[in-house]
């Protein structure tokens, strides 16, 4: 971890309830999603160097993942690259669209450098999730 990230940005997010970061976090790289001279900036910043993998007939750009849950209504799809991902699962989403469990529901383990997620299956839907991919 940067000097930066340790001093300033850590304590910022502690500071903060896990799950209002984790959609105020969504709602930022949704902004940037819409813009593509942001995507770029992102990008060239932040992105990783092209390390293609052949796997089950699917090229990717690179081994890194986003696992599913990240990002459960699709809002920042192409800021996930931008930031370096050589593919991103957008799962948890179920037929009918859902609530998932009542807050709270994401925990912070300090001491073990985790966090707890019992978010459930929030999601808008199938079809919802479909249109907004297809946009």
């Amino acid at each position: 971890m940067s000097w930066a990230y340790r001093t300033f940005l850590r304590p910022l997010l502690f500071a903060q309830d896990s799950e209002a970061i984790h959609h105020r976090t969504l709602q930022i790289l949704g902004w940037a999603s819409r813009g593509l001279i942001i995507c770029d900036l992102l990008e060239d910043f932040l992105g990783a160097p092209e390390l293609p993998v052949n796997l089950f007939g699917q090229r990717f750009p690179n081994p890194v993942g986003l696992a599913a849950g990240m990002d459960k209504y699709a809002e920042a799809v192409p800021a996930w690259k931008s930031l370096g991902f050589g593919f991103t699962e957008l799962g948890g989403v179920t037929w009918h669209p859902q609530e998932g469990n009542p807050p709270p529901r994401l925990f912070r383990a300090v001491s073990q450098q985790a966090l707890i997620n019992r978010m459930a299956f929030n999601n808008p839907g199938a079809q919802a999730m479909a249109h907004r991919l297809a946009v």
